[in-house]
């Protein structure tokens, strides 16, 4: 097995190169383009020209679209890329609310920071950091979101605790990610190309929910997309898993 710091510079690698070039394929490449992505995994046609220019394809649900954020929310999301679903709570919590976007890749904060100014948004905000140790304060934020993020972090336990730090008491998470419905082989858990594609550091289904759980969270399952299997990641036994934890 790949020790955490390599599997961090694989990954943060990948999304470098993704932002640089402003393509998605990262996680689940199915060869369509990023609309025809995130079409299939719940966005609609409103929600890619709010945030046009953020959407990179590299999301396996809409964790937007099934949270209870509220004008006057601070929004916390975890791996916030290029920006896309920052964007769409931002309208949701409205001038008095705020959205933090924190992500490890120093070129996706900056072209988040564009896209923000390019669409004229100003409740948001976005920090550079690791979501296993992020720069927030105790009791901070009351919804945090995160789309197929979360399987790309070494220590998914860490994570976990971290969000349940952050979050005020009866916060919220919705997240959508990627979840194995069977083990994967010794060579597909340290093939690099599956370690940035959300696939060789995703954790057998209740082993990600217990996870969840063991940080202190309770946990209702929302949604469970198996057909991104066939139709992002070429058959591999997984699914999109979309829940909420409320601390």
């Amino acid at each position: 097995m790949k020790r955490p710091e390599e599997i961090k510079k694989i990954v943060k690698d990948k999304y470098q190169e993704i932002a640089v070039g402003n393509s998605g394929c990262g996680c689940g490449c199915g060869c369509k383009n990023n609309e025809d992505i995130s079409k299939s995994i719940g966005y609609s046609e409103k929600d890619l020209k709010i945030g046009e220019g953020a959407n990179l394809g590299l999301g396996c649900g809409n964790p937007v679209a099934l949270s209870n954020i509220k004008e006057g929310d601070i929004v916390l999301d975890l791996g916030s890329g290029a920006g896309f679903d920052c964007f769409l709570a931002s309208r949701k919590v409205g001038k008095g609310g705020r959205v933090i976007g924190v992500d490890m890749t120093e070129e996706m904060i900056n072209k988040a920071r564009i896209n923000a100014e390019k669409l004229g948004v100003k409740n948001v905000e976005f920090i550079l950091g690791e979501i296993e140790n992020m720069p927030l304060g105790d009791n901070f934020i009351d919804i945090a979101i995160s789309n197929c993020v979360i399987n790309l972090t070494p220590d998914k336990e860490k994570t976990f605790k971290e969000v349940y730090r952050v979050l005020k008491k009866g916060g919220r998470i919705y997240l959508s990610d990627i979840v194995l419905l069977e083990e994967l082989g010794e060579e597909q858990k340290n093939d690099e190309n599956l370690l940035a594609g959300c696939v060789a550091g995703a954790l057998l289904k209740e082993d990600y929910l217990d996870k969840i759980k063991s940080a202190g969270f309770s946990v209702r399952i929302l949604s469970e997309n198996k057909k991104i299997s066939k139709e992002q990641y070429s058959g591999i036994k997984l699914e999109s898993l979309t829940v909420e934890a409320i601390k």
